[in-house]
């Protein structure tokens, strides 16, 4: 049975982009595989400064995630600085780390050129994202185009580190899903917090419907035939539509005579139907979120064990088990 480890920053309110993208995967990873997922709170301070919002978007993240399916009793379900051994771990692997790999992190790079200050933690982020993973032994890892090259600096760490010292870590590979596609924003880039396009897993019935409907598209008149393969909107209907519906779609889009505004009405329909049962049970955890905590209490103990065993043996090998 293959182990899978993934994790998502709590780093604001999670959208549909989120879901489809890694959410949805990892839920269903965990009927089939060894599944080890964890909300990342160390890495999203390397963005985020303000300790409340920190602590109220990382309960809302396992909220989020169990609403939606995930069963703590089917798969190791832990908040990342909950785990202490990850930092110290993180620490050693940073002094056998170059200076160039880092460097070369394209990730890095772009955040920067996007306005976000660089410091310490952003630029060391491979190498606590190379702790989270080898910590566990973790043998696939789900990733995007995005965080590819840090799962190969992970391989290399890992790589360096065994020939070093001895078989140690279990080098990973990358699980990349080659049928979920860049999930469209409102504006038609890719769907982030950073953009203001995001639309929101539990949005409110009124926003989803301004969001939606705000959702753009060309000027190609209702009775022309329209591209499916160029619209937004036809994408995010694709997400949600089953396969029948959706060729139903295609075929009148590729005949023209539906307008865009009828099928955004038919995309918030279905996007208020699909996440209704985990709206639902999302209420009723919001109501006892001292059960939430437990929750993640358990699966921190459960996840320990295994990340104590990975460190003992890292320390011994570099001469920090001195007794």
């Amino acid at each position: 049975m293959s182990r899978i480890l993934s994790g998502i920053q709590p780093s604001g309110k999670l959208h549909i982009g989120n879901y489809f993208a890694m959410m949805k995967p990892m839920i269903e990873y965990q009927e089939e595989h060894e599944l080890f997922c964890f909300i990342a709170n160390y890495h999203a301070m390397t963005s985020s400064a303000d300790g409340d919002k920190l602590t109220e978007n990382t309960v809302e993240a396992a909220v989020t995630f169990l609403s939606l399916g995930l069963d703590p009793e089917k798969c190791f379900f832990w908040v990342q600085s909950d785990i202490p051994e990850v930092t110290q771990l993180t620490w050693i692997l940073a002094c056998h780390t170059s200076m160039g790999l880092l460097e070369r992190s394209h990730s890095y790079k772009d955040k920067v050129a996007h306005g976000i200050t660089p410091n310490a933690g952003l630029f060391t982020y491979p190498v606590l994202m190379a702790a989270d993973i080898l910590l566990y032994q973790s043998n696939l890892v789900p990733v995007g185009k995005d965080q590819k090259q840090h799962l190969e600096i992970t391989r290399d760490i890992a790589q360096s580190f065994n020939s070093k010292f001895g078989e140690t870590f279990v080098i990973p590979e990358p699980k990349i899903s080659d049928d979920i596609a860049v999930i469209p924003g409102t504006d038609g880039q890719k769907m982030s917090k950073s953009y203001d396009n995001a639309i929101y897993i539990f949005e409110k019935e009124k926003e989803l419907k301004k969001k939606i409907m705000r959702i753009v598209t060309d000027s190609t008149p209702v009775d022309e035939p329209k591209d499916p393969g160029k619209c937004h909107l036809f994408a995010l209907y694709s997400l949600f539509a089953d396969n029948d519906m959706t060729e139903v779609l295609r075929q009148k889009y590729l005949k023209g005579g539906i307008g865009y505004g009828e099928v955004k009405k038919q995309l918030f329909g279905l996007i208020w139907e699909y996440f209704a049962e985990a709206r639902e049970k999302r209420n009723q955890m919001q109501n006892d979120i001292g059960e939430i905590h437990k929750i993640l209490e358990k699966g921190s103990e459960k996840t320990r064990e295994i990340a104590i065993k990975t460190l003992e043996n890292v320390k011994k090998k570099v001469g920090l088990a001195y007794n």
